[in-house]
């Protein structure tokens, strides 16, 4: 099985963001993470805001995603989600911005459709910081024997 790999598919309302080849693939499902290897059954899964993890081979893409579904089937991953961000192109002082920004705007008698709004602003914002972060940091030393 280690020949297989997985097909991504990441579509937005705009575009598909990105389709590649995959070994590994890490979803922020609704519950917690889910993992995807070549093989998987069939499935669909409700995503929350969070970080995707890609493995191809020895390398490791990042994304940010604001939400979304995705669907397993026959070694395809179509992850649908209103944004998709690759780690390496997110600014992360304007993330930084958004973020304090839609802390200020909530307030105790903010109307609930508004407040809901604001917290997935906040949560998104939290999610690109975070990833954005990942990216900047070294690798991890991994000395020889």
């Amino acid at each position: 099985m280690a020949d297989k790999r997985l097909t991504l598919d990441f579509v937005t309302p705009e575009k598909v963001a990105w389709s590649a080849p995959a070994d590994f693939v890490v979803l922020p499902a609704f519950n917690g993470e889910m993992g995807v290897l070549p093989g998987h059954q069939s499935f669909m899964v409700q995503l929350a805001a969070g970080e995707v993890r890609v493995t191809t081979g020895e390398e490791v893409k990042n994304f940010a995603i604001s939400g979304g579904f995705a669907e397993i089937k026959n070694d395809v991953v179509s992850l649908f989600a209103e944004t998709a961000e690759d780690a390496g192109q997110i600014d992360s002082e304007r993330a930084r911005q958004a973020l304090e920004k839609a802390k200020a705007v909530v307030h105790p008698g903010l109307d609930p459709m508004q407040l809901a709004q604001m917290e997935a602003a906040i949560r998104f914002a939290q999610v690109r910081l975070r990833v954005s972060r990942r990216t900047k940091l070294p690798p991890p030393h991994n000395p020889e024997p």
